[in-house]
């Protein structure tokens, strides 16, 4: 899952980023609400964590506009305001949930699971494409029942892939929703990434069917 946080206070948002991409998560951060706006309207994410109190747009301001170009991503407000009428001002704006500060990062963390296990957006935790299985609560890829050891870089990929089956997937498209926006990604990046699946996806399982390919000229996909 690829997230974006919006919040100005850097130390929270900092350790909110490496919490979640302990577990895994790709995620992208904005320190003021111009630059949150621009690439929630522009890049493809699963969940938006946005802070209320932001300098340029406000959050309500963001969540407002989002929706009203028909941005449906999943949006946790995440503010030091707990009155009420904050909450309902927050959702009838267009947020999804709340979490007051100070808060406890388990909880932040379900609540993100939370939305983004909704219909609309994610449906089962695992995926399964013929024989090879993917369990994004356990992070286990197995092939034939076999456990497929993976990097987070190359589970992100894998997953992203497999949400995807049967569609041809451009450089692009992955480095969008695989890696982070602030990452220093070379253009053969993806192909190494690629590789490094395919000698753990496909090459140890000889008489298999074949899931990763190279559609020369437009991208890869996965499946059959």
């Amino acid at each position: 899952m690829k997230l974006l946080v919006v919040e100005d206070e850097h130390k929270i948002a900092n350790s909110i980023k490496k919490g979640l991409e302990q577990e895994s998560f790709v995620v992208d951060v904005a320190f003021d609400g111009t630059e949150g706006y621009d690439l929630a309207s522009t890049n493809p994410y699963d969940v938006i964590i946005l802070d209320l109190m932001l300098p340029g747009i406000d959050g309500l301001t963001i969540c407002k506009k989002l929706r009203a170009e028909a941005i449906h991503t999943p949006i946790l407000i995440l503010t030091a305001k707990g009155q009420l009428d904050d909450k309902v001002a927050g959702l009838n704006n267009g947020a999804d949930d709340y979490l007051v500060k100070p808060f406890a990062f388990a909880e932040l963390l379900a609540r993100v699971r939370a939305l983004g296990r909704r219909p609309a957006h994610r449906v089962n935790t695992v995926i399964q494409v013929e024989d090879l299985e993917l369990n994004t609560n356990t992070f286990e890829v197995k092939r034939g029942g076999k456990l497929i050891p993976l990097s987070r870089k190359e589970f992100g990929l894998l997953e992203y892939l497999m949400r995807h089956v049967n569609t041809i997937m451009s450089k692009d498209q992955i480095i969008n929703n695989v890696w982070d926006y602030e990452a220093d990604v070379l253009p053969n990046t993806v192909e190494v990434y690629i590789g490094y699946l395919r000698n753990k996806v496909d090459k140890p399982f000889k008489g298999k069917t074949q899931l990763i390919h190279t559609i020369r000229g437009f991208g890869y996909k996965l499946g059959t």
